[in-house]
């Protein structure tokens, strides 16, 4: 595993794409923690070393909400879920909508 991310693996739900990210107890503190945009970048690197095919529109912005929200908003979640179909939308949207636009969060 790496720094910030233990493992990823893919999974379907309804038919769709989800990237399920299992992130390391040290990310899950430091994304409590304000002024950690350096270790978010860090962690998206090992996303992308594990996943290179999430380097899709939207990913990353999704993946940077949850770094930024989904630790204070669910503590100990299993994993960080990203999904490529999902829309772009601005950063104050993707928060309204709870890091997941376009659609409910799966139920894994």
């Amino acid at each position: 595993p790496g720094r910030f991310v233990d493992h990823v693996e893919w999974a379907k739900w309804g038919g769709l794409s989800s990237l399920r990210i299992y992130p390391t107890e040290a990310a899950r503190h430091l994304a409590t923690q304000p002024g950690t945009d350096g270790s978010a970048r860090a962690a998206w690197a090992e996303v992308l070393a594990l996943a290179p095919e999430a380097d899709s529109p939207g990913m990353r912005e999704q993946f940077v909400c949850h770094w930024n929200f989904a630790e204070r908003a669910e503590p100990g979640k299993t994993s960080w879920n990203l999904e490529p179909w999902r829309p772009e939308v601005r950063p104050e949207q993707m928060v309204a909508a709870g890091c997941n636009p376009g659609d409910a969060e799966e139920p894994f």
